[in-house]
């Protein structure tokens, strides 16, 4: 019986996980079967481009995984039971108008990868009134109601994050005739070089944007948002990009997560609780250098799927585990279509003095997004194929996997 793998979610994690797969092992061993929701592939690091209008090219899975052997399942993951290795999904596909019927699928490993969403974290009206953009219908409604607003409205983006900045700095250039402004808890860029601060304040100033800078926003209403001080900053719209939190999926399993809901895996990205559980991307809580948690990001979610994939095709074929290191090198942050900023940092994600800015930042970041892009929709490309015969053990048998190498 071929063993069956079943990857929850097709963000850049996911994706990148069951094309490394269909590379690592043989089809007659091995099913992977893809689930996600939408049909197309997400370019999630572009949301703030969408959201102001700009078109974003499609990227259909039945393409990019034609001739892989990745099985495609457009559902949405609602239950993972990993004592009995179910997952119970609702298709999201087809043309009746009944109600969907749940459908269960079987695994013997499974890749979770189901990312994070928008997190309001509990403000008072967040949720009603404020837009998101950590997803495509958030970025696609954020996208109609700026191209509603008429000029002098003004516009508020909360959280002074590498996603604020980019979605501020974008919706600035694209509409200079409306009122942007941005509300970070800290300074403007805290975080970044003195190199990397100047040119950050030089941008958002050229583009008009205002900053409110030590500004916790408490409560989110229509026409405005009030702050921890008592006051008031007024926003026809407010996007909310303060972070992300996982699904609520794991924490209703009896997978070991934190605290935030993120499963907790060891350096091959194996679930410590469940050795038949796999998880990358956001959704993971997985140790870099220094012993600090993995940040969520693209940037964190690639190498983990590679760590993954090929840690189970080891354990399957009896090859030798990954050892990869897990760390960071730069902070790609793009400032509007012209500008940008590459932060260079410690393999622990701490910011040193190097840093590239301007046009030529602006440059690299978007070879970034079409790299990791490319990754996604070149499944069977630039990896050398090492498929090997699975180990002569029972496909579902309950035991783990055998482990060869060292485990973490």
């Amino acid at each position: 019986m071929q063993h069956r793998i079943v990857v929850l979610g097709a963000g850049y994690a996911g994706a990148v996980a069951a094309g490394r797969l269909a590379r690592r092992l043989r089809r007659e061993d091995v099913a992977i079967t893809l689930v996600n929701a939408e049909p197309d592939f997400v370019e999630r690091v572009r949301m703030h481009q969408l959201a102001t209008g700009q078109e974003l090219r499609p990227r259909p899975f039945a393409e990019m995984f034609a001739g892989t052997g990745v099985r495609l399942r457009l559902a949405r993951v609602t239950a993972v039971d990993v004592d009995r290795r179910t997952v119970t999904t609702l298709p999201t596909a087809g043309e009746t108008r009944e109600p969907a019927e749940p459908e269960e699928l079987e695994y013997d490993t499974l890749v979770y990868a189901l990312g994070s969403t928008w997190n309001d974290q509990g403000v008072p009206g967040a949720a009603e009134h404020a837009d998101e953009i950590a997803s495509r219908p958030g970025a696609l409604r954020l996208r109609r109601r700026l191209a509603a607003l008429p000029a002098g409205e003004p516009v508020l983006v909360v959280g002074g994050g590498l996603t604020g900045l980019e979605a501020v700095t974008e919706i600035a250039e694209a509409r200079p005739d409306l009122d942007v402004a941005l509300a970070a808890r800290g300074a403007l860029g805290d975080w970044l070089s003195p190199k990397g601060r100047r040119h950050l304040r030089k941008v958002v100033d050229g583009l008009g944007v205002t900053v409110h800078e030590r500004t916790d926003v408490t409560a989110v209403a229509p026409g405005h948002v009030t702050t921890a001080d008592g006051g008031s900053v007024p926003a026809a719209v407010t996007v909310w990009t303060t972070g992300f939190a996982v699904h609520p999926i794991p924490r209703a399993t009896a997978l070991e997560v934190t605290g935030a809901g993120r499963i907790v895996v060891d350096r091959t990205m194996r679930s410590v609780s469940h050795p038949d559980v796999y998880a990358v991307g956001d959704a993971a809580q997985a140790t870099g250098p220094a012993g600090n948690p993995l940040r969520m990001s693209c940037a964190s979610g690639l190498p983990m799927a590679w760590q993954a994939a090929d840690a189970i095709a080891a354990r399957l074929t009896g090859g030798k585990l990954p050892n990869m290191p897990l760390r960071y090198f730069n902070q790609c942050v793009s400032l509007g279509r012209r500008q940008g900023l590459v932060q260079y940092v410690t393999a622990d994600d701490r910011a040193v003095q190097a840093a590239l800015t301007g046009r030529t930042a602006a440059r690299y970041k978007e070879l970034v997004c079409k790299g990791a892009a490319w990754a996604v929709s070149h499944p069977m490309l630039g990896l050398p194929s090492r498929r090997r015969p699975l180990l002569a053990a029972p496909a579902h048998a309950a035991a783990p996997l055998p482990a060869t190498g060292k485990a973490a």
